[in-house]
């Protein structure tokens, strides 16, 4: 009966039922090992609906691993010796059978033994190396087997919003947005795979001395205090570039762009002080400062239509402005001006713009174990904790972003950092591969630190002994490209949609910041009903609009003759109601749906 048969899936489509599942699997997977079949064929059985799935399909993620059959690794001693010695390579270990390459639904069915002393007859597979399970990012993570796997992943998600050391032709590169961090360091506890992806080579951290304890409670929840000593010492500073470009066009009457200085005759002309930065050729200058309302290439284009004929048969061109601003909020130092031809062989200018970043408050930082947060106050180095010696800490976290979070690696990372920087040289702190912590404790303990990492603390601001030990190391943090002066947004009046005669979104447009539903619920909670109606209404979209007493729909004001009636009844019992353009504009939408609304008026004072 077909009901007691396997069914049999290649890439999801159903082939064909076999009466016996398991046998049909075992020689699957014999003739991949014997290389009778493709290797990157997976083979995988579902016990429970009793159906067998072949994948030979592209984009499928798969890893090797070991093969173990009867409870001993098939790569033996004498094949690692002619893997050593140059006599076999990767290809042939995959060709005899000795490694293969796994899929997640074929993991399903394997016991993977994560090192070779834990192998029993039960494992079907071992790992080469336990850190193969992690991707490249993950493993970059020093101590990842000792954190949560939501707080790996948000550190493994963050590499790519670290700055950093990005490329090493930054000076010629032309990208929209990059930015560079000014002397990234070398990481003093490391992973294999840093060395592995060379990631010496473009750093992208630096190592803060971290003290774990409140400060004053500017550190609450996620914030983090930072030294201002340390900041005037570079710590976290980067540089920000801007590329700008603006092209010659030609246009089919013969006419064409220019790059000059706009004279005061243009059409559109901004003011002399807008074109200070600008040299003879229209193109800023280099190291000459630029802000929102410097213009930073000066450029003319004709008028869109043929002007009238002066009085000696001329055509006078008057010529429009087409210069090329900062964006409000990013101004900088000219760093560099580029200029080349497009396809077209149209004259093409790029002017990249750097801004100095230092950080401030509100500015984001982030450990690589996922322990994020903004910087809450820049303190005097002279108002920080200090310990005996004097030390003080780059970088003050809150205790309670520890525990609920479980990011042990964190509190390992600090102790082998601490240890690394007495020792002066960089600790292993690979996934999986276990750290000595008796040996970190015995180093510390050679240096004159406790071994628990927990050192006395005297508070900078009343001088006086702060009760209880303050666990104190060294981790790579990295700034993150989220800065508050890019994102802060503010203003009281500006343009408004068309449509909804509400503010228009968005920073770039000069929005406004949405005041929504939420937001009201919390004023309706605190009973503050005229901040509502302000917020919703006044700051918003606020029209008075007459409204017919009898049929109740909006009333028209013909302001020729100084008459406003009903469109329906045209009678003229009108009064004003103060509402919402937005309520106004649903009451015209269900008008058109030939629904008809009506408001029925109480107050008419």
């Amino acid at each position: 009966m077909a009901k007691n048969r396997a069914k049999i899936y290649i890439n999801g489509r159903l082939v064909g039922f076999f009466p016996n599942a398991n046998k049909v699997v075992k020689e699957l997977t014999k003739e991949r090992r014997r290389g009778k079949i493709d290797p990157q064929i997976n083979v995988a059985l579902n016990e429970k609906t009793n159906e067998i799935y072949i994948n030979t399909d592209a984009g499928r993620v798969q890893r090797p691993v070991i093969v173990v059959e009867n409870g001993k690794s098939k790569l033996t001693d004498k094949i690692l010796e002619k893997v050593k010695k140059g006599e076999m390579e990767w290809q042939d270990l995959v060709e005899q059978g000795i490694i293969e390459y796994l899929d997640a639904e074929e993991e399903e069915n394997t016991l993977i033994a994560e090192r070779e002393e834990d192998l029993t007859p039960e494992h079907t597979h071992l790992e080469i190396d336990p850190i193969g399970i992690l991707s490249v990012m993950s493993s970059l993570i020093p101590f990842l087997n000792h954190n949560m796997s939501g707080k790996a992943l948000h550190g493994a998600k963050m590499f790519k919003q670290a700055t950093g050391f990005g490329a090493t032709n930054y000076a010629l590169r032309t990208d929209t947005e990059s930015y560079l961090l000014h002397y990234p360091q070398k990481n003093l506890v490391r992973t294999k795979t840093m060395d592995l992806i060379k990631m010496d080579a473009r750093p992208q951290s630096q190592n803060f001395v971290v003290a774990i304890m409140p400060y004053y409670g500017f550190n609450t929840l996620d914030a983090v205090v930072i030294n201002k000593g340390a900041v005037d010492r570079c710590l976290g500073r980067m540089s920000y570039f801007r590329v700008y470009e603006s092209m010659q066009t030609r246009y089919p009457g013969g006419q064409k762009d220019r790059f000059e200085i706009p004279s005061e005759e243009t059409v559109g002309y901004l003011g002399e002080e807008a074109y200070a930065a600008l040299g003879e050729d229209g193109l800023a200058e280099i190291e000459t400062y630029v802000d929102g309302k410097k213009v930073l290439i000066g450029k003319t284009s004709p008028p869109r239509f043929l002007e009238e004929i002066s009085e000696f048969g001329v055509v006078k061109e008057k010529r429009r402005e087409a210069s090329t601003t900062v964006r409000k909020g990013k101004g900088g130092f000219v760093d560099t001006v580029f200029l080349t031809e497009n396809v077209d062989g149209d004259m093409l200018v790029k002017a990249k713009v750097r801004s100095d970043m230092k950080p401030e408050t509100g500015d984001k930082f982030s450990s690589r174990h996922g322990q994020k947060g903004v910087v809450g106050a820049i303190v005097a180095e002279e108002d920080m904790p200090f310990t005996i010696d004097g030390i003080k800490p780059d970088l003050i976290l809150n205790p309670h972003s520890i525990p609920s979070r479980m990011t042990i690696g964190h509190l390992l990372e600090m102790l082998a950092g601490k240890t690394a920087s007495m020792q002066g040289e960089a600790i292993d702190g690979t996934p999986f591969s276990d750290v000595n912590r008796e040996e970190l404790e015995s180093i510390l303990k050679k240096h004159g630190f406790n071994p628990d990492g927990r050192e006395t603390f005297y508070d900078g601001v009343s001088g006086e002994r702060i009760e209880g030990k303050i666990f104190t190391g060294v981790v790579a943090y990295r700034r993150l490209y989220h800065l508050v002066a890019h994102k802060m947004q503010a203003r009281a009046r500006g343009p408004v949609q068309i449509l909804t005669r509400q503010p228009t979104e968005g920073k770039e447009k000069e929005g406004g910041l949405r005041f929504g539903e939420m937001e009201g619920e919390t004023l309706v909670g605190h009973g503050a009903s005229m901040l509502l109606q302000e917020k919703f209404v006044e700051d918003s979209d606020k029209v008075v609009e007459l409204v017919c007493e009898k049929c109740g729909v909006i009333a028209v004001k013909d302001k020729i003759r100084n008459k406003s009636y009903c469109p329906l009844c045209n009678g003229t019992k009108v009064f004003p109601v103060e509402m919402s353009y937005g309520f106004k504009l649903l009451l015209d939408e269900l008008k058109a749906l030939g629904i008809y609304p009506k408001l029925n008026l109480v107050d008419k004072a």
